[in-house]
């Protein structure tokens, strides 16, 4: 499954969970209040994912920077901060998941 087809996958989740909250009485509310409650129970999981994916980043990239500078490379430091920024960039995202829906 291809990143495309899993972004129109949620999107038509997302979609058909509100559509049915439309349907029924009170303005769509009851629909609206499912969605979020049942997104909201999956924020905590995937933060924590996404510091594990960053963990297993930053290990990955320690051993190719120590594998580089072993080997006498010149190009230590675009290595080093290739791996360092994609390594803070994942950490940062599940700081920003939580703190941007409220968890």
């Amino acid at each position: 499954m291809t990143i495309k087809s899993k972004k129109l996958f949620v999107l038509a989740m997302l979609l058909s969970v509100v559509q049915s909250g439309f349907s029924q009485t009170g303005g769509g509310t009851t629909g609206i209040n499912a969605a979020t409650s049942s997104l909201t129970a999956y924020i905590d999981p995937v933060s924590t994912l996404t510091l594990a994916i960053g963990a297993v980043v930053g290990i990955i990239g320690g051993v190719r920077v120590y594998i580089k500078w072993n080997s006498g490379d010149q190009d230590i430091n675009k290595e080093i901060m290739g791996w360092g920024g994609s390594c803070l960039f994942l950490v940062l995202v599940s700081v920003v998941i939580k703190a941007f829906f409220g968890v």
